[in-house]
């Protein structure tokens, strides 16, 4: 790990003066199209506004944003909610639906900047996103298939609430994994 890394939580004030930086990044590292981030922009907006609202991002020495994760507080009526929802209930029932979304975080966008991957960027920004949140759980979904955030996600113990979902609107299919909060405390070798 780099020592001129450091991470800040944003408020939300912050997040809307560095929004552009932040959807740069997302497109980045997830090999999005260009207007992407223009597309994007106004939910991001709007999530910076629910309950529980909170992000970390991560900078360089120069001030540069090398990463960001944020989530807050789901609840029924968020169009993910819901989505999430009827897919646990679709697939286990009322029970399995309810174990999940009782209480819990969402975990919405976690990104880095391709360059800056694989140096504990994003376990350290998720780590800190999720440090003191009150809830009971923490949900978040990713494309199904190998990638390093499967495998950060896994050594951090999440399990599989869901698999091979697809969400309304995107071909893509989707696993929604979950654990129960706190995170173990970091190795510190």
């Amino acid at each position: 790990m780099t020592t001129s890394l450091h991470y800040t939580q944003l408020s939300a004030d912050d997040f809307r003066t560095r929004l552009r930086e932040a959807l740069a990044i997302y497109v980045e590292a997830m090999r999005y199209p260009p207007g992407t981030a223009e597309q994007r922009a106004p939910m991001w907006l709007t999530h910076a506004l629910r309950e529980g609202w909170r992000c970390i991002a991560a900078f360089d020495a120069e001030g540069t944003m090398l990463g960001i994760a944020y989530g807050y507080r789901g609840a029924p009526g968020q169009w993910w909610h819901e989505q999430v929802r009827r897919g646990l209930t679709s697939a286990g029932g009322e029970q399995l639906a309810q174990q999940w979304l009782a209480d819990y975080f969402e975990l919405t966008e976690i990104h880095v900047r391709p360059a800056s991957q694989a140096r504990g960027i994003g376990e350290d920004l998720l780590r800190r996103l999720l440090d003191g949140v009150p809830n009971r759980h923490v949900l978040l979904s990713t494309p199904e298939g190998p990638s390093r955030a499967w495998k950060l996600y896994r050594r951090l113990g999440f399990v599989d609430a869901l698999r091979d979902y697809h969400f309304a609107g995107d071909p893509r299919p989707f696993a929604i994994l979950g654990r129960t909060l706190p995170l173990e405390p970091q190795d510190r070798r």
